[in-house]
């Protein structure tokens, strides 16, 4: 009988600590709102919905000149004990990235695909800003993509 209960206690302390981890979606409920990318053109954008149902959706717009050059479709969400992040690029196939690490204000997704980018990564900087970055090899070579956002009104 006492064994039963230990693995009972094992499992519940494995169950909490994996939510203590950061499998939750409520641990990324920071990345909420409306982002206007730093230095770029009005309407490069990306805007995040609040978390519910055990996922995140968001969408993203890059103008130049006035025209849209770039959009993607995201979605972070918990499938089954981790989050996956996965984003659908200006119309191209849908590519999902497991979640590596999470802090209180840092996400860290990575898909080990051949093609770039294997980690994406979201940072909720101390002035209030938001740090989004694509990284990975291209030709062996590792390379890192900044997209440096300020939080907007999400209704203009």
């Amino acid at each position: 009988m006492q064994l039963k209960s230990m693995i009972f206690a094992g499992a519940g302390i494995l169950l909490c600590s994996s939510s203590w981890a950061g499998n939750n979606i409520q641990d990324v409920q920071w990345l909420h709102g409306c982002w206007q990318a730093a230095g770029a053109e009005v309407g490069s954008e990306e805007h995040w919905l609040a978390p519910a149902g055990g996922s995140m959706l968001g969408m993203g717009r890059t103008v130049r000149k006035g025209k849209m050059v770039a959009w993607e479709f995201m979605r972070i969400q918990e499938n089954a004990d981790i989050l996956t992040f996965t984003a659908m690029p200006s119309g191209k196939q849908e590519a999902s990235f497991q979640l590596l690490s999470l802090d209180k204000q840092r996400v860290v997704f990575e898909n080990h695909r051949p093609e770039f980018p294997q980690r994406v990564i979201y940072q909720l900087n101390t002035d209030g800003s938001l740090l989004g970055r694509i990284e990975g090899k291209v030709k062996d070579q590792e390379k890192g993509i900044d997209f440096l956002m300020q939080k907007i009104p999400c209704s203009r």
